[in-house]
């Protein structure tokens, strides 16, 4: 899995970014060079929240919870974790992007006047934004900053990052997202992990990924998750992966090196191995003998 804000952070040629800070990245991108994955499908995951608006393009989003399909005109809220990219060789991704973290939202919604009302818990990993005429006036405002030749100043762009959020969250029409902001603010840290694992478990990535994405050091994560889970993360996440390849190979007529790549293996053989140990018999064994039912 890659890195999607460090993929960006390692191509300014292809991304016109503007820094706040060390965590607060504007982004760019529109020319049909600036494709950075070289096959159809990409695992990615962020540490971050990312807000984009799509100018031009189309791309699908494949997560644990379901698929999206974000084309022209979309503005998308994506959940700091894992997923897989689908792009389309022939056509370009025009866009604005915005990396955001938990405390920044967090610190600019304590600032509001009228505190954030608490929704009830119902959020997806990508969430659609209400395209407002205050937030079209937003994005316009922000796209002139991209035709100028000097960098805005950070304490400028902060401001435009809050300004962001608080328009988001003055919409009532944008309910998932206001309760995942709700979330951000008094949810409990056991809570978080658990939906850090249950959204992610499907990714092939480290422990100190997770770690990071549940707000923990690695060495609090593994506590936590073994006082949570009742076992170790490595288990956990083996035999997770290995019930939801059971379910793709039986349900879903998945090749063995699909289900590998969407159950978070390092190799069509390392699944393999660890499929036959845990059921008794090879990913293709099982397939052939469902075939003759």
């Amino acid at each position: 899995m890659h890195n999607f804000l460090e993929s960006v952070l390692h191509h300014p040629q292809y991304y016109r970014q503007f820094n706040c800070g060390t965590s607060l990245i504007t982004a760019f991108s529109c020319p049909m060079e600036a494709r950075l994955m070289k096959s159809k499908f990409s695992g990615l995951w962020t540490q971050y929240n990312c807000l984009f608006y799509t100018i031009d393009g189309r791309k699908i989003w494949h997560t644990a919870r379901g698929t999206y399909d974000i084309q022209k005109d979309s503005c998308v809220f994506v959940r700091k974790g894992g997923f897989i990219l689908e792009q389309f060789m022939d056509t370009g991704f025009c866009v604005m992007l915005f990396f955001i973290p938990d405390e920044f939202i967090c610190d600019t919604l304590y600032t509001r006047t009228k505190p954030l009302e608490k929704y009830e818990q119902h959020f997806e990993p990508l969430m659609m934004i209400e395209s407002s005429e205050t937030l079209k006036g937003f994005f316009l405002s922000m796209s002139s900053y991209f035709t100028e030749t000097h960098d805005p100043d950070p304490s400028l762009l902060e401001l435009k990052f809050r300004e962001l959020i608080l328009n988001i969250a003055d919409n009532a029409a944008n309910k998932d997202l206001l309760s995942y902001f709700c979330s951000l603010m008094y949810e409990p840290q056991t809570a978080l992990l658990k939906r850090v694992m249950e959204d992610n478990y499907c990714y092939n990535l480290k422990l100190e990924a997770y770690a990071e994405l549940s707000n923990r050091s690695l060495s609090a994560f593994k506590r936590d998750f073994e006082k949570v889970f009742q076992t170790t993360p490595g288990k956990w996440l083996l035999e997770k992966r290995l019930h939801r390849a059971l379910h793709l190979l039986s349900n879903q007529n998945k090749t063995v090196g699909e289900t590998a790549f969407e159950c978070g293996f390092e190799s069509p053989a390392h699944f393999s191995r660890a499929f036959k140990t845990r059921f008794g018999k090879a990913p293709t064994e099982l397939k052939n003998h469902l075939q003759h039912l």
